[in-house]
């Protein structure tokens, strides 16, 4: 699964963040100097790599600039707060939208939490780790899933559903999966993409 590197979600950023002030879209060079880099052959790699991301559209002509796509606002997938990856905590709403690989979108409603914790590290879903997840309210048994337990604490673990009992299972060999009866527990989402910054 392709993921920004901490250079690519830095340039769009730039980008996004600083649209409104570009009398016109800027040049690598102007890029370059903006972002206090030395090698324009690098930046080139790095909007190479948004353009297939679906984020950024290269300019021909005198300039050859580069501007953010314009779908990429408007595909900008929810980012609702952070949830625990470790022990239950709220998922907080935040009015926030994050621009995703387009890949990485199903078709149905997404949204995008952080990770905070290290209860599924064993999965690969590090601290600081933000998923993507398709809005559902059912899942399989094995998928990773953001479960509302009680109504009132969010958690990403792998569900595991059986008559009377539904069993959250972290992916840490140091911590016991979570039973619960299936009135406490609501499905809210299941995992379908991951992105890291480094």
């Amino acid at each position: 699964m392709m993921k920004l590197t901490r250079r690519q979600q830095e340039i769009y950023d730039y980008l996004r963040d600083n649209q409104a002030r570009f009398a016109h879209p800027p040049t690598l060079d102007e890029l370059c100097q903006a972002l206090g880099l030395s090698s324009r052959g690098s930046l080139h790699k790095h909007i190479q790599a948004l353009v297939e991301a679906g984020l950024v559209e290269p300019l021909e002509g005198k300039r050859h600039g580069v501007r953010l796509a314009e779908n990429a606002e408007e595909e900008g997938v929810p980012f609702l707060g952070r949830i625990a990856a470790g022990r239950p905590i709220e998922a907080l709403p935040q009015p926030e939208y994050m621009a995703i690989p387009e890949f990485m979108q199903t078709g149905k409603p997404c949204y995008v939490l952080q990770v905070v914790g290290d209860s599924m590290i064993d999965e690969g879903i590090f601290d600081g780790d933000y998923v993507v997840i398709e809005q559902r309210d059912s899942a399989r048994n094995g998928e990773i899933v953001v479960a509302l337990v009680r109504g009132e604490e969010a958690t990403l673990k792998r569900i595991e559903q059986k008559p009377g009992q539904v069993i959250l299972h972290p992916a840490n060999a140091a911590l016991k999966p979570m039973r619960y009866t299936p009135d406490e527990v609501a499905i809210q989402g299941v995992l379908v993409g991951q992105m890291r910054r480094y």
